[in-house]
């Protein structure tokens, strides 16, 4: 009945305060039919709970509306027609929900093999009670939570040679790839045949708010990381020590464009430190960051090839 409700203040903001006009509405929907017959019925297995909801036009109806007119009603329905796929579910879990809020895409593809470990509470937006728990599900569930009508495909092994073309391509080719993971060699797969089929790219770094634009689907010709480290094959990286990767890497993110602090962190990965320094308020900046971006790039708004930093030190300090 509240979702009823709010549909009707939502299709008429004027007659918010009117009771009569609400109750009739609600009559006009109902019919002869009783409440229960109404909308779906959406089981969460992993809760044990089955909830109520309007069905899936007017649902994303109700859910979107404050979105207006920031996001257009003629670009909701474009975005409800695109796919994005992430790669890294650590940083990609925050920018998964926070295009999942917006209603950013229709159906998502998420790759990662790795678990929650308490060592990711410190960024990652969940409890104790799911360490353990693969991180693509973790945010699969978060999505079916938020909107059990976006779809969610999940790939528990990660983005690999043997899953590549159908995380990219399977029944629907990728709008957009969001490539966020640790591991050189994916991201190097990644952009190459993100390229081949073109795709678009965006990568955020959470250092200095750091965002990169790859625009494959305008200039397939283009090198991969702008270039910053020539025309990189997974022949010339496979055989690469982990030190020559550092050196690349160092190249590709522009070593002397890190934060100090980074910068300081970097001879430590491996002795004093675990990995790389990563704030949840960083991280959190960069699922909005790249939830704008990926938005303007799909509704084809301008959003150029690039690097761009969302630096809060230099905008606020």
């Amino acid at each position: 009945e509240r979702q009823l409700e709010d549909l009707f203040v939502c299709r008429f903001p004027s007659l918010a305060s009117d009771v009569e006009e609400r109750k009739r509405f609600v009559r006009s929907l109902t019919q002869d039919k009783s409440i229960e017959e109404l909308g779906q019925w959406i089981y969460y297995p992993w809760r044990k709970t089955l909830v109520h909801l309007l069905n899936r036009e007017d649902f994303v109806e109700v859910r979107t509306n404050r979105n207006k007119q920031k996001i257009s009603h003629a670009e909701q329905q474009t975005l409800s027609n695109k796919t994005i796929g992430i790669i890294g579910l650590s940083v990609g879990h925050s920018i998964a929900i926070s295009i999942a809020m917006e209603r950013g895409c229709g159906k998502f593809r998420l790759a990662d093999f790795d678990t929650v470990d308490l060592s990711n509470l410190n960024r990652l937006r969940t409890g104790v009670f799911n360490l353990g728990m693969p991180k693509v599900i973790l945010a699969a569930r978060e999505i079916a939570e938020i909107d059990p009508y976006i779809e969610v495909e999940v790939f528990l092994n990660g983005f690999n040679a043997e899953n590549e073309d159908e995380f990219l391509i399977g029944s629907n080719k990728l709008d957009l790839l969001i490539e966020v993971c640790d591991n050189f060699s994916v991201k190097v797969q990644s952009r190459l045949r993100a390229r081949e089929f073109g795709i678009p790219v965006i990568m955020e770094t959470n250092d200095r708010g750091m965002l990169d634009i790859e625009r494959f689907d305008l200039n397939q010709d283009q090198e991969i990381f702008h270039g910053l480290a020539g025309e990189l094959t997974m022949e010339k990286i496979e055989n690469l020590d982990a030190a020559s990767k550092m050196a690349l890497l160092m190249k590709i993110v522009n070593a002397s464009e890190l934060s100090d602090r980074m910068k300081s962190s970097l001879p430590e990965i491996g002795k004093s430190l675990k990995s790389w320094p990563q704030l949840a308020s960083e991280v959190v900046l960069g699922g909005a960051v790249v939830a704008w971006a990926s938005r303007k790039l799909l509704l084809d708004l301008n959003m150029a090839n690039g690097r761009y930093y969302v630096d809060l030190e230099k905008i606020i300090s």
